[in-house]
């Protein structure tokens, strides 16, 4: 068993991370006992922070007890392994679809580290009670991803806090190639960050670009 980050594992290939609720699963992922422990397969095809890592990321700012606020989090699956990595910490889930968000209750029940919030991600102000987070994680399908996630930051992102975003040229642009839907946007979001990583993340997610920037406040 090897620790590649604090709390997130790697054995024989397979991301693990120790599961906060022992003997629940959340989308149907292996649990693997060793060590006493109770751990939980992270798929990459199913969360592309864990595709990041599979790839090579070498930032991951979700400590122990860090403050996250998570745009797009969907029915919970990467919500779900950052909550067994910040077990002191808080995760502010946003979800805008009411099925997914549903879903996202459902999932991390008993989860007191998540607090799941059925909004909308261009209108922070219905969350405005986060307040500053140390980083802000965004997973959102919308053509003005890069926009949401400066104004995110402009509300919630500590100075030097640092954001990640999975940036998805066709839901910006489906006519245009992807390496040119992903220079605008960074160009876009240089005016604000310092680009740490970027990481294509295919096969895993095809016409996708991970990127880990840190806010310049």
């Amino acid at each position: 068993m090897k620790e590649i980050f604090p709390g997130v594992f790697e054995k024989e290939g397979i991301l693990l991370t120790i599961n906060l609720v022992p003997g629940k699963k959340v989308y149907n992922e292996r649990l693997v006992k060793a060590e006493r422990k109770e751990y939980r397969s992270w798929n990459p095809y199913r969360s592309k922070l864990a595709a990041a890592i599979k790839k090579g990321l070498k930032n991951f700012p979700f400590k122990k007890d860090s403050t996250v606020l998570y745009l797009g989090a969907s029915t919970g699956t990467t919500v779900s392994h950052l909550s067994d990595v910040m077990i002191e910490g808080e995760i502010f889930a946003v979800e805008i679809a009411p099925q997914a968000a549903r879903m996202l209750m459902d999932n991390t029940e008993g989860r007191e580290n998540v607090i799941p919030i059925h909004g909308d991600a261009r209108k922070h102000h219905e969350y405005e009670e986060v307040g500053k987070v140390d980083a802000l994680y965004q997973d959102v399908a919308q053509p003005d991803q890069d926009d949401i996630l400066i104004d995110n930051a402009k509300t919630f992102l500590k100075k030097n806090g640092i954001a990640m975003i999975a940036i998805k040229s066709q839901s910006i642009d489906v006519v245009a190639e992807p390496k040119a839907v992903f220079e605008k946007v960074l160009n876009k979001l240089e005016k604000h960050f310092e680009i740490l990583e970027k990481i294509k993340i295919e096969p895993f997610d095809k016409d996708h670009l991970f990127v880990v920037l840190k806010f310049k406040g």
